[in-house]
């Protein structure tokens, strides 16, 4: 596995884990909670999208 293999499994990854965040925060947690987990999951979306720019330029 290259660089580029390994930023694109942990991009894939950090969407699926940002998905189920917002999942939890959305449908699991009604009060406060909720939206800490719905600000993280849009946190990693973030990283993900800096994970997938990085491709072919590390």
């Amino acid at each position: 596995m290259n660089k580029n293999t390994v930023l694109s499994w942990a991009t894939i990854i950090m969407i699926f884990v940002g998905l189920a965040l917002i999942a939890l925060g959305a449908f699991r947690y009604d009060d406060v909670a909720g939206w800490g987990f719905a600000s993280v999951g849009i946190g990693f979306f973030a990283i993900a999208w800096v994970f997938n720019a990085l491709k072919g330029r590390v």
